[in-house]
């Protein structure tokens, strides 16, 4: 048994607490916003991100305060990436210097343009208890108990394996990986590819455009990464093909719906503090910067981000990308 806490009682937060706690462990699941955390404690459970799962006898309640980290085995980020290091630098000196530290959040700051792990090396070293676990999997899903398969990535075995043993479940399988920064920028970049699968969808163009999309979606997300330093190998996995698959086509997916509101023709909602957030906005910042940076051709991410920040309409976007100059595939 360990003693884990978890940063962040989102829909996914909460399910990992759940699924730790369901394993035999400890578990503190601290909150960021007191509203939250007072209906969390009334309800025993996440009745905005969760609703219908009560919260096991072995999940504990806090506020995210230093005092949540400071006995911890292992701490669990589930914070939004917008929101990460805002939140984690009051409290990352508390964190005990032999604590596993684990990224569950699937994005990029906005404005350092790290992946979540680098963002906890400069705040919590060393860099090799930082994991990241990742990969196709709906929180109200894994919360009750459906078969999924997610990914453990560190650079040194010993850490992912550790992660493995805290996850693994009878529907749970967890894989490992060394390639921390691959399995990060597929979680990233495929929520960006979700929402213009959800945008063709809405416009109506059919089984075959999502199809198409998708495959080509891929291969911006595997330039990206190789680009970065990743083993594009890991993008043809569970971190990168698997949860592209999930989110571009699951009804659960809040990218996919976003862009189906988007194809229909609907504004883009004004979302407000609590309510869930499609990570795929500000992903969509982050990604092309990155291509920027890379200097890495994203057409189909740069044409999301348009549509989102520029007011360009989904069908130009569609008229762009087909009208682009012939090429190999590969």
């Amino acid at each position: 048994m360990a003693s884990v806490t978890v940063l962040g009682a989102g829909a996914w937060g909460t399910a990992l607490a759940i699924v730790l706690a369901r394993n035999g462990h400890e578990v503190r699941l601290a909150a960021r916003r007191e509203a939250q955390l007072t209906a969390l404690g009334r309800f025993r459970e996440n009745q905005t991100y969760l609703p219908g799962v009560q919260l096991p006898p072995a999940v504990h309640l806090d506020k995210m305060l230093a005092s949540s980290v400071v006995s911890a085995e292992t701490v669990v980020m589930a914070i939004p990436s917008r929101f990460a290091r805002l939140t984690i630098a009051p409290i990352a000196a508390a964190i005990p210097e032999h604590a596993l530290i684990i990224s569950v959040s699937k994005g990029i700051e906005p404005e350092s343009l790290q992946t979540m792990s680098q963002m906890l090396t400069d705040l919590a070293p060393p860099t090799s208890r930082i994991a990241v676990l990742s990969g196709p999997g709906f929180a109200p899903e894994i919360a009750r108990g459906k078969v999924a398969a997610l990914v453990a990535a560190a650079p040194i075995e010993a850490t992912a394996r550790r992660v493995q043993d805290l996850f693994a479940a009878k529907t749970l399988r967890i894989y490992r990986s060394a390639d921390r920064i691959g399995v990060e920028l597929g979680g990233a970049s495929k929520n960006v590819i979700a929402i213009a699968a959800g945008i063709s969808d809405g416009l109506g163009l059919g089984s075959s455009a999502r199809a198409g999309l998708i495959t080509r979606g891929l291969a911006e997300m595997m330039r990206l990464a190789h680009a970065a330093g990743a083993q594009q190998e890991t993008l043809a996995g569970l971190a990168g093909l698997g949860d592209l698959v999930l989110t571009a086509t699951g009804d659960l997916s809040r990218n996919r719906q976003l862009g189906l509101a988007i194809g229909r023709g609907e504004p883009i909602p004004s979302f407000s503090e609590g309510s869930p957030v499609p990570e795929g906005i500000s992903n969509a910042r982050a990604i092309v910067s990155l291509g920027r940076r890379y200097d890495v051709e994203l057409p189909i991410s740069s044409a999301v981000y348009r549509i989102i920040y520029e007011g360009a309409s989904p069908g130009a976007m569609v008229e762009e990308l087909l009208s682009r100059s012939l090429k190999a595939e590969f």
